[in-house]
């Protein structure tokens, strides 16, 4: 591959921040769909024909899809070209909209649903290699807080944007809204973005590798969503867990004995990419956990409307945006461990105040203290996270390192859901009465602490303590 000269920090690439702006209205669009049907589906459901136990699919297909193909996608980029892998995620992405928009009955719409969770797992990981690529040193550090401010933000105006677009164009919006983005996105990629990819790999592909992968996340992320309605010891639930684990031993034999695997196993010898994974997988659980219990809290027993519990929440989310900036600066000089350490306290202490929650509360008295905690941290621990698992992988596994950091933000967060939902069921007793309700989510909000007590232990032990602000070697390619 013909390559241009590698740029150091002496010489940075002068696109850079404009580069970075294109990346991360990508991941906030990511982000946003992930979410923004939330509030679409009684439309979704009334329109369209689907049962109350199927409707919940529009939600799970795409997270499914895209925890699922991360990883893959991530270490594709990496040998195809990082940008070249971007823009056409973001064209497939941009027709799965356009199709998700169109649909007209259930099937048709789950199905686009799946399109755009495979597109957005190209788009994501590729994405981030891109960044990762592009800055060096602190200015890398600096990069990561914009782009996890811009996760922040995504999962934020979903629930803005999503209710009043429902309410005022049809539910069919929430996906048209996407066209234009993507098409912007496709515009600008050629100008703004440079190629890169592993020039050190030559021909051959792990397709053994890939297959058994995939599988075992899919099968994963499969059974932890299906959880609160299937319960940990259904027989769904245990064969899933049992293929997982099995695809897992596969894929490690696969991987020790072919020359150029799909995941050098070596690369989980780093303490660091470990620990800084392990971070950003209790994370997603917390935040995803704490977001379900908050609003179903909210609307099934102080009454509010969705709109109220998105304009309710929106403190918790700038607060992350706030925090992700300013922790970029701040990681650099201090070292992850410490970040990671305290994010987790402060997301740990949030839902300790939730755990005041009684069945005549109100928002000020309640929910706002334990927002006004929980959402620095957020922002904290994903810049502390993404920077320790990140920040020393080789320029050849970038893609690879950065499908993995997010597929295990993605799996955490299924995960938290699927602890949290069954954890408060399971102390309700079948009564759908606003104390036991109640008592249900305060059980979850425990099971929030204990998970926020366990990231703290983990932060500790395995990510480290010095700066991590090393630049990875970058190969330019035209």
């Amino acid at each position: 591959m013909d390559t241009l000269p590698k740029h150091s920090s002496a010489t940075p690439d002068p696109g850079r921040w404009t580069a970075l702006a294109v990346l991360c209205v990508a991941f906030f669009m990511v982000c946003l769909d992930g979410q923004i049907v939330l509030l679409a589906l009684p439309s979704i459901e009334a329109q369209l024909g689907f049962s109350p136990a199927a409707v919940q699919w529009v939600m799970s297909a795409y997270m499914l899809a895209l925890g699922g193909l991360l990883l893959l996608g991530g270490r594709v980029s990496d040998l195809w070209g990082r940008r070249r892998l971007f823009m056409a995620g973001t064209g497939v992405f941009l027709l799965a909209s356009l199709a998700c928009g169109l649909a007209g009955d259930p099937g048709f719409l789950i199905g686009a649903r799946i399109v755009q969770g495979v597109a957005a797992a190209v788009m994501t990981p590729s994405a981030l290699s891109l960044l990762m690529t592009s800055f060096e040193g602190a200015e890398r550090n600096r990069a990561l807080g914009i782009w996890s401010a811009m996760g922040a933000g995504g999962a934020t105006a979903a629930l803005l944007v999503g209710g009043p677009l429902a309410d005022w164009l049809g539910w069919r919006w929430v996906f048209f809204i996407n066209v234009p983005v993507c098409a912007l996105i496709l515009l600008l990629s050629p100008f703004t973005l440079r190629e890169s990819r592993d020039s050190g790999v030559r021909g051959g592909f792990d397709f053994g590798g890939a297959v058994t992968i995939t599988a075992a996340l899919v099968a994963f992320v499969l059974a932890i969503t299906e959880v609160p309605s299937l319960g940990w010891t259904h027989p769904q639930t245990l064969g899933l867990v049992a293929a997982t684990l099995a695809l897992l031993v596969v894929f490690v034999l696969i991987e020790r004995r072919v020359s150029k695997p799909l995941v050098p196993l070596s690369i989980f010898r780093s303490r660091s990419f470990v620990g800084g994974n392990l971070t950003m997988l209790l994370a997603g659980a917390l935040v995803f956990g704490m977001a379900l219990l908050v609003s179903l809290y909210a609307q099934k027993v102080l009454g509010y409307s969705p709109l109220v519990v998105g304009l309710g929440t929106m403190i918790y989310a700038i607060l992350s945006i706030v925090s992700s900036t300013l922790t970029g600066r701040w990681v650099g000089r201090t070292g992850a461990r410490a970040v990671a350490v305290i994010a987790m306290l402060l997301m740990g202490g949030g839902c300790a105040l939730f755990t005041s929650i009684v069945p005549e509360g109100s928002y000020l008295t309640h929910l706002l203290p334990g927002l006004i905690a929980f959402g620095p941290g957020i922002g904290m621990a994903a810049v502390a996270g993404s920077v320790a698992a990140l920040s020393q992988v080789k320029e050849a596994d970038a893609g690879l390192a950065s499908g993995i950091n997010s597929a295990v933000f993605q799996i955490g967060g299924a995960l938290g859901v699927a602890i949290t939902a069954t954890v408060a069921a399971s102390q309700t007793g079948g009564s759908d009465t606003l104390s036991a309700l109640t008592a249900g989510y305060v059980a979850g909000f425990w099971a929030c602490v204990i998970l926020a007590g366990s990231g703290a232990l983990v932060a500790l032990l395995l990510v480290p303590r010095e700066r991590m602000s090393a630049p990875v070697p970058v190969q330019v390619g035209a």
